[in-house]
């Protein structure tokens, strides 16, 4: 595993390249974060697997986890915030590939009239033999 730069709430300010969607959707909020939490979180996304969270319940700032992109990727992350029901960020400590220097995603729940909006950011800053390809693809 290689090891990443810590970062926190700032790096979505400051890192060279952020992304934000958010996408309505005609279920409560709480089902929402359930799926986020759940002993298999983020189980419905076919690009994840092997999600499991390492700490122990409570979850809250601190709490680490483990997943799988594209079943390629393997990454240790450790969440910096922890709202609980509404809203958390976590930091990526380490990844099986050499891609980053530090990477951070922000999942943000929010009730609406008709469901909840579901609001996703990810910021991150590649390794510098990397960046250029990322300009290159428009991220």
């Amino acid at each position: 595993m290689f090891d990443l730069q810590e970062c926190d709430a700032s790096f979505f300010e400051t890192a060279p390249t952020v992304r934000s969607f958010s996408l309505d959707l005609p279920v409560p909020a709480a089902q929402v974060w359930e799926g986020l939490s759940s002993d298999t979180p983020l189980a419905w996304c076919s690009l994840l697997s092997n999600g499991r969270y390492t700490s122990r319940r409570p979850f809250g700032a601190g709490t680490n986890r483990e997943i799988t992109v594209a079943r390629m990727l393997d990454l240790c992350e450790e969440f910096f915030r922890w709202e609980e029901g509404r809203r958390h960020s976590f930091w990526v400590m380490q990844a099986s590939l050499p891609m980053f220097r530090r990477f951070a995603e922000d999942y943000l729940v929010e009730p609406t009239a008709t469901g909840c909006r579901f609001t996703w950011t990810f910021a991150f800053e590649p390794l510098p033999a990397l960046a250029r390809p990322n300009v290159a693809a428009g991220l």
